[in-house]
């Protein structure tokens, strides 16, 4: 049985790592190298780098920052934020990405997926989508939570598998920051929807609701920020409470 992972995200703006709230209240909590380097001894078993302000500042990724975050890293590092073409996940890849993450360019044209993972492989092609609940269902939201779309967010990651991407990071708007839990509902719909791994993304207020999202959601991965970054709990414990939940992990 696979191992399911326990992901920490860096969301990086002007070179910081910040966190909010639904995307908004942003603050300062550290640098990212030192913060990268600090998660993986504690055990985790990949790292998020998304440039949250890139695309709305019509920008590309900090690559230099990245590139310093990956040098110190032994695990995985997905880099995301400003990607806007499969020239754009080359650049990421050779700054030392393992995995690339595309959001906004995606819905402006999805032919961005399927060139990026005819020249470098679906398995590092990540389908980022940023989902609000509309009614029974779920909008996707571009532009770093800020700009709605009318993509059905269940549809939306079907096709962008379609297109080539190997794995989705899901993150539920609505409980981006709030320490509520994740949406168990949005990640099992995205998951029995879609035949690739599903990062499950926004919520996380302690380790129960990672074993949750794990058990109720059936996420291949979990992605932890804020209770992190202010100290509330570690990847270490977050790890041993999923293993007294006898889900399958790796040592942290």
């Amino acid at each position: 049985m696979l191992t399911k992972r326990v992901i920490v995200c860096l969301d990086v703006k002007g070179g910081r790592v910040v966190k909010g709230t639904k995307f908004v209240n942003l603050r300062d909590v550290g640098d990212p190298v030192e913060l990268a380097t600090r998660y993986e001894r504690e055990g985790a078993d990949e790292i998020v780098f998304l440039d949250i302000s890139a695309t709305a500042e019509d920008r590309g990724t900090l690559l230099d920052v990245a590139q310093r975050t990956a040098e110190r890293l032994f695990i995985p590092l997905t880099i995301g934020g400003g990607i806007r073409s499969a020239n754009d996940v080359g650049l990421a890849l050779r700054a030392g990405a393992d995995k690339v993450s595309i959001n906004s360019a995606a819905v402006r044209r999805p032919e961005v997926l399927t060139e990026a993972a005819e020249r470098f492989g679906a398995q590092c092609v990540v389908a980022s989508i940023d989902a609000k609940r509309d009614g029974v269902a779920w909008r996707v939201y571009v532009k770093g939570g800020h700009e709605r779309t009318e993509l059905d967010a269940v549809a939306w990651a079907t096709e962008c598998v379609r297109r080539g991407a190997g794995e989705v990071l899901l993150t539920s708007i609505d409980r981006d920051g709030a320490r509520t839990g994740y949406d168990i509902e949005l990640t099992r719909a995205v998951v029995a929807a879609v035949d690739v791994p599903v990062v499950a993304s926004g919520g996380a207020g302690n380790a129960q609701h990672v074993c949750d999202v794990f058990e109720h959601g059936y996420a291949d991965a979990a992605l932890l920020a804020g209770i992190l970054h202010d100290g509330l709990t570690t990847v270490h414990a977050v790890k041993h409470a999923m293993r007294d939940a006898r889900l399958p992990v790796r040592a942290a």
